[in-house]
C-alpha cells in the first residue's frame, strides 16, 4: 500500500510539472505569434503596394517605423565571387544615385596605383567591377573600397587578375624604394635613439662592474656577481625601451618582449640542467656547507675541496686527481666532512683462541693501543666482544685519533699491527679456521689395519692382537704430529719477529711506523687554489657556514 501511494505522489508530481513547463510554453509563443502575424500582414501589403507601384512617402515611412519595431531579417548570403554591403537597402533608387556612385568609385581608384584599369558600372545600387588588376591583393581593396560607399547595394567581383611580372615587380620595387626614402630620412632620428641606448647599456655596465660596492652591499660573492649582471640586464632593457620610445616604434618593443617570453620558455626547457646547476650555486653559495681544504665525501665521491664555481664544486682526490662534480648534485647529495670534526674513530677485529679470556685479551690489546702516541686520551680507546665463531672469538677494538695531525690509513695500520703483536707476546693465539672430521667405523678400522700392517714386520699376527695394539699407536701418532706442528709454527714466527726487527731497524723504517698526515696532498691542494680561474670563487671565509 505504501509503495502504491508513493507511485501515485511520484505520478503526480510529474503530471504537473509538464502541465506547468506546457503553459510556460503558450505563454511566451503567443505574443511572439501574434507579431509575427502582424508583421506577416504588413510585409504582404507593402509587397502589393511595391508591385502597383502606389506606395506614398507615408506608407513607406510607417513601413519603415514597422521595420525598425520588428525582428532585423537574417543578412543576405553571399554569392561566389560577390561582395555584400550589409547597409540599409533603400526602396526607391535612382538612377542619379548610380551615376554618383559610379563617378565616385572611378574617382577612387584613379588615384590608386594598380586600380586604373578597373571598370566600374553601376544599376540598381548593385556595383559591377571589371577589368584587370596586376594581383588578387590590389582586388580586394577595390572591393573593399567599393563596400564601404553608404549606397552599395552589393558588389559584383568580375576583375581579371593578370598576375603580370612586370606590373609586380614594379610595385614592390616602388614600395621598397619609399621604405629606403623613409629609412633615409628617419636616419638621425635613429642616431639619436642609438646613442641613447649605448650611454643607457654603458652605465649599467659600468655600475655593474662595480664589485667592491656590490661586495659591501652583500658579503656571498655569488649573490654579489647575481645583483651586478641584473643591474646591468635592467640597464639594457630601459635603453632600448628609451630609444624604441624615442623613434615610435612602441609596438616593436610589445613583439620583441613576446618573441623573448616565446623563446625564454624553449631556451628555460633545453638548459634545464644549466639553470638548475645555477641555482644549486646561489644555494650552496649562501649555506657554504663545506670550505676549501675540506676532506668531505659527496655521493660515495672522496677529496679535498679546492673551490666551488658557479657550475661544479672541485675537489682533488685522494689520488692526487681533480674532480669536478655538478653542483645540483652536489645540492641534493649526501656530504660527510671529516674536517668538521678534526676528532675520528677507527675500528678493527681480531680473534683469539676460544680457550683463551676475551677480557684479558681486551686488556692486553688496549694496553698496547694507548701505549701510541697518536690514540687520544678523551675519548679512550676500548675493545668488545662482537662475536663467538668456530674457533675464535671476535674481539672489536675502537681507537680515535686527530686526523688533522695524524693519517688516519697510517693509525690504523700501526695500531692492528701493535695489537697483534702484543696479543701473541702474553700467549694468546690467532688461530686460523680449525675444522673437525669425523669417519664411519669401517672406515677407522680400516686406517688401523692400515697402520697395524704398517708397525708389525712381520705378517703371520693375530687379529686381536693387531686391533689391540693399532689404536694407541694412531693416537700417539696424530699427538706426536700435532705437537711437531706447533713447535714449528713458534719456530717460524720467532723467525718472522727476528726478521721484521731487523727489518724496522734500518733508517727508512721511521716511516713506515709514522703516523703524521703526508703533506704533498695538501700542497698539491695549495697549488691548485692559488692557480688564478676564471670562475670566481663562490667559498668564502667570512660567510656563515651552515
Amino acid at each position: 500500500m505504501a509503495a502504491y501511494l508513493d507511485r501515485s505522489i511520484v505520478r503526480l508530481c510529474l503530471k504537473t510539472w509538464g502541465q506547468a513547463w506546457l503553459l510556460l510554453i503558450v505563454v511566451s509563443w503567443l505574443p511572439a505569434h501574434a507579431a509575427g502575424e502582424e508583421v506577416g500582414s504588413i510585409t504582404t501589403a507593402l509587397g502589393i503596394e511595391t508591385h502597383e507601384e502606389v506606395a506614398t512617402e507615408d506608407s513607406a515611412t510607417s513601413a519603415t517605423e514597422v521595420a525598425e519595431s520588428s525582428t532585423p531579417l537574417p543578412d543576405p548570403p553571399v554569392i561566389s565571387g560577390q561582395s555584400t554591403n550589409n547597409a540599409q537597402i533603400e526602396t526607391t533608387p535612382s538612377l542619379q544615385t548610380d551615376n554618383d556612385i559610379r563617378q565616385r568609385i572611378k574617382g577612387i581608384f584613379s588615384e590608386i596605383d594598380g586600380l586604373q584599369a578597373v571598370d566600374v558600372s553601376v544599376a540598381q545600387g548593385v556595383v559591377t567591377l571589371t577589368g584587370e588588376t596586376p594581383n588578387e591583393k590590389k582586388a580586394q581593396q577595390a572591393i573593399n573600397l567599393t563596400n564601404r560607399l553608404t549606397d552599395v547595394v552589393t558588389v559584383d567581383d568580375r576583375i581579371d587578375r593578370t598576375l603580370d611580372v612586370q606590373d609586380n615587380v614594379t610595385t614592390v620595387y616602388q614600395t621598397l624604394k619609399a621604405q629606403v626614402k623613409n629609412l633615409v630620412k628617419a636616419l638621425p632620428l635613429l642616431l639619436v635613439g642609438l646613442i641613447i641606448f649605448i650611454l643607457v647599456t654603458w652605465l649599467g655596465s659600468w655600475l655593474s662592474n662595480r664589485k667592491k660596492m656590490w661586495q659591501r652591499l652583500t658579503p656571498n660573492p655569488f649573490v654579489a656577481e647575481l645583483l651586478a649582471q641584473t643591474v646591468k640586464v635592467i640597464f639594457i632593457v630601459c635603453g632600448l625601451i628609451l630609444a624604441l620610445s624615442l623613434i615610435g616604434a612602441e609596438t616593436i618593443l610589445g613583439t620583441l618582449l613576446g618573441g623573448a617570453g616565446v623563446i625564454g620558455i624553449a631556451v628555460g626547457f633545453a638548459v634545464k640542467d644549466t639553470i638548475e646547476n645555477y641555482i644549486a650555486s646561489l644555494m650552496l653559495s649562501i649555506r657554504q656547507p663545506f670550505r676549501a681544504r675540506d676532506h668531505i665525501v659527496i655521493n660515495e665521491q672522496e677529496g679535498i675541496v679546492v673551490r666551488l664555481t658557479s657550475r661544479a664544486t672541485i675537489l682533488m682526490t685522494l689520488d692526487g686527481n681533480q674532480l669536478r662534480i655538478p653542483n645540483a648534485e652536489v645540492f641534493k647529495g649526501t656530504i660527510l666532512n671529516y674536517t668538521k670534526n678534526p676528532e675520528r674513530r677507527f675500528t678493527f677485529e681480531l680473534g683469539v683462541d676460544a680457550n683463551n679470556d676475551p677480557l684479558a685479551a681486551i686488556k692486553v690489546g688496549v694496553d698496547a693501543i694507548n701505549d701510541l702516541a697518536f690514540v687520544l686520551d678523551n675519548p679512550k680507546a676500548m675493545a668488545v666482544i662482537t662475536n663467538v665463531g668456530d674457533s675464535n672469538i671476535v674481539l672489536e677494538f675502537q681507537i680515535w685519533v686527530n686526523q688533522a695531525e695524524t693519517d688516519f690509513a697510517k693509525a690504523r695500520s700501526i695500531a692492528i699491527r701493535e695489537t697483534k703483536h702484543a696479543l701473541e707476546n702474553a700467549g694468546f693465539s690467532l688461530p686460523e679456521p680449525i675444522y673437525r672430521l669425523r669417519f664411519n667405523k669401517k672406515l677407522e678400522k680400516a686406517f688401523e689395519n692400515f697402520q697395524g700392517s704398517g708397525n708389525n714386520g712381520n705378517t703371520a699376527t693375530s687379529k686381536t692382537t693387531t686391533s689391540k695394539a693399532v689404536s694407541p699407536t694412531i693416537v700417539a701418532t696424530i699427538d706426536h704430529d700435532q705437537d711437531n706442528a706447533v713447535s714449528i709454527d713458534d719456530k717460524d714466527k720467532q723467525q718472522a719477529k727476528a726478521r721484521a726487527k731487523q727489518i724496522l731497524q734500518g733508517h727508512d723504517a721511521k716511516e713506515v711506523l709514522d703516523a703524521r698526515p703526508n703533506d704533498k696532498l695538501m700542497e698539491k691542494v695549495e697549488q691548485e687554489i692559488a692557480e688564478s680561474s676564471d670562475e670566481t670563487d663562490l667559498l668564502d671565509s667570512a660567510s656563515p657556514q651552515e
